[in-house]
């Protein structure tokens, strides 16, 4: 990698800070959080916090059956959000502050109440018709095939109207878009052109490795057990997903998605980063483009469920390393809106130096909102439970609403989401009196002032934001790697356990940042011995 870091493009040196609108602010005292919401908080995310872009979590016209990603109108904003205005004006003041948005592209399904399946349903000869996946049942009238949905149960849904059945990968209110159909790659390119010419940065591609299905509609073969990518998923463990995911013709698609995005790139760079969970490192790095020339990054979610230990967490780092190209940006995430909360995984000291060590790692960090004060689960009692997934699967712990729950901006009812006596749509985390952005602001130790101070470093430093890097040593319990820019050179050492460890350094320094905020210009010699939990920067 060059040293050459100021040719860096937004994406490639900036931190992403994912927002779910639902739980972020609630500006029209509803319960639920909005546009107008994101819009109050701005200055806090450009300003206080000090991050480069956001990432939106749907908000477009849906029926919720999944709190949004079942689209009914790609091109406008729900009523419980807002308005098209109120994203144009959202856009314009993040825009003004100097960040970039991203929007969340939902292109595998539509809700079942999207104009388009309800043309497609009509009628078997509806011009639509085969803008969906649609297939006759076998002669005993069962699915055309084995396919599972993600969400439990079979895949496919019979329509008595027509007396066919249709795919859906999710819930049986997302039917799968058929991208074989040109018709359909030319209304969604449009889509994209609708929000690219509006001045969106970016899009986040969800489930970006589903769009290209097997045109023959094979049976997935049968696993032989232990096949849970990243976590036990119920029945549809139990098939080897062959056919319905994971196609090779999504990389000829990919191609012309990137055309689209590349035809707004004299006017500001774009990018796209895809929802992908493909475990073989080689397969995975395939969507960049043997020429770079598909997705900019394809999501990396290897660290989200790894195990807190320092031998599992660098040979991720390093097999992403070694897989990638030149021109090919690393990316890493710990927590997002599918996933138990980092403080809650592997506990509050150790989430401090993880996120000193999603700051410090050569590529584009992507934050969840509230991880930078700690946020933990909310405990939901079944009654208030709000996600489809935690209720049609269940005894596994898939239920996403306990890393959902509302931001905790002060100690007022309801911390400072809503106004008080409002019913959030999902209940506040008690402990928000004493977890909250307000106070943690005036406590020169919390955790936000950690990770404002790492984001500051991290922007003011080329080495950190763009340089190369090394690994410099490390066993199971501890990590030590450098980052270096010209002559600009750290040396980042991380302890993963709860007992003190000594660690050696290249050469003397000084220490820039450690995660208990109480060792900054402490001078280091070439050992360095570090507290339980404890992460240390060290300018070399």
């Amino acid at each position: 990698m060059t040293d050459q870091t100021s040719e860096l493009l937004w994406w490639q040196r900036g931190v992403i800070y994912q927002i779910y609108p639902r739980s972020f602010m609630d500006a029209n005292g509803d319960g639920i959080g909005d546009l107008r919401g994101v819009i109050q908080k701005l200055d806090y995310l450009a300003e206080t916090l000090g991050v480069d872009a956001i990432w939106l979590s749907p908000f477009y016209p849906s029926p919720m059956a999944d709190f949004g990603y079942d689209v009914a109108d790609y091109c406008d904003v729900d009523p419980i959000f807002g308005t098209l205005a109120d994203f144009d004006e959202l856009l314009a003041a993040a825009h003004g502050r100097g960040m970039k948005v991203i929007v969340d592209l939902v292109p595998n399904h539509t809700s079942d109440q999207h104009p388009w399946f309800k043309e497609s349903r009509s009628s078997r000869d509806n011009p639509k018709r085969n803008w969906y996946v649609w297939a006759d049942p076998k002669p005993d009238g069962s699915p055309p095939n084995n396919w599972l949905s993600v969400f439990g149960g079979s895949a496919w849904e019979f329509d008595p109207h027509t007396g066919q059945y249709y795919l859906h990968s999710f819930l049986k209110e997302q039917p799968d878009l058929n991208w074989r159909n040109p018709e359909v790659k030319a209304a969604m390119f449009d889509v994209m052109r609708f929000w690219l010419r509006r001045g969106v940065d970016g899009f986040r591609v969800d489930v970006a490795h589903f769009l290209m299905k097997d045109p023959e509609l094979r049976d997935n073969p049968l696993s032989q057990g232990g096949l849970a990518l990243y976590k036990p998923m119920g029945d549809y463990d139990s098939q080897i997903h062959l056919y319905d995911k994971g196609h090779p013709d999504n990389h000829a698609l990919y191609r012309e998605f990137r055309a689209v995005l590349d035809e707004f790139e004299a006017i500001s760079p774009r990018m796209s980063v895809g929802e992908i969970h493909i475990s073989d490192w080689h397969e995975w790095a395939t969507y960049y483009g043997q020429n770079n020339d598909e997705l900019h990054m394809p999501f990396n979610f290897a660290l989200i469920n790894a195990p807190w230990r320092a031998d599992v967490v660098r040979e991720v780092v390093e097999s992403v390393e070694r897989v990638l190209n030149r021109g090919q940006q690393p990316n890493y995430v710990f927590s997002n809106h599918d996933e138990h909360r980092i403080a809650s995984r592997i506990g509050e000291q150790a989430a401090r130096a993880c996120m000193m060590l999603l700051l410090t790692l050569r590529g584009t960090p992507t934050m969840y909102y509230g991880d930078e004060i700690g946020m933990v689960n909310g405990e939901i009692p079944p009654e208030l439970a709000q996600d489809p997934w935690g209720k049609r699967v269940q005894g596994l712990g898939l239920g996403r609403d306990p890393e959902r729950t509302p931001m905790q901006w002060d100690d007022s009812p309801n911390a400072g989401f809503s106004p008080s006596g409002v019913r959030t749509w999902l209940p506040v985390n008690p402990d928000y009196p004493t977890r909250n952005v307000k106070v943690q602001l005036a406590d020169p130790r919390s955790m936000l002032n950690l990770t404002r101070a790492l984001l500051k470093l991290r922007r003011e430093s080329p080495a950190l934001h763009g340089g190369a890097y090394r690994t410099l040593s490390g066993d199971a319990h501890t990590y030590v790697f450098e980052r270096t820019a010209g002559d600009q050179r750290f040396a980042v050492a991380i302890n993963f356990t709860e007992e003190a460890r000594e660690v050696a350094l290249p050469s003397r320094g000084e220490v820039a940042i450690s995660t208990e905020m109480d060792r900054a210009a402490e001078p280091t010699a070439e050992r360095l011995t570090l507290r339980p939990y404890e992460g240390v920067i060290v300018r070399l």
